[in-house]
């Protein structure tokens, strides 16, 4: 279910009035199956993109950001300002996403 919550990557929202209400974020930890290593193993030799590894991160930024959205919403906010995007590998087949930020309050 999508929360109806504005998120942006900047500091401020123009004509907005709003208190800070903490730090929010949303994380997904994807894996890779063996379809996409097999992908990924014969793309490695031949070179290119990757387009089932790109379709699963964008996935998870997809997830990352709703959880954000969700963790804002629970916290009562009505935007979500200054939000960022980290991600990295957990071993050899596991890739972390988190969308993180600051919830807002309109006043």
């Amino acid at each position: 279910m999508a929360v109806d919550i504005l998120v942006t990557t900047t500091e401020h929202l123009p004509g907005q009035d709003y208190e800070v209400l903490g730090e929010v974020f949303g994380l997904t930890t994807q894996s890779k199956n063996v379809i996409r290593n097999l992908g990924a193993s014969l793309k490695n030799v031949v070179g290119g993109e990757i387009k089932d590894y790109t379709k699963m991160l964008d996935e998870a930024r997809n997830i990352a950001v709703d959880r954000l959205k969700q963790n804002a919403a629970d916290m009562g906010a009505d935007a979500v300002v200054m939000m960022r995007f980290d991600s990295g590998s957990i071993g050899t087949d596991m890739q972390s996403v988190a969308a993180y930020g600051t919830a807002v309050k309109y006043r």
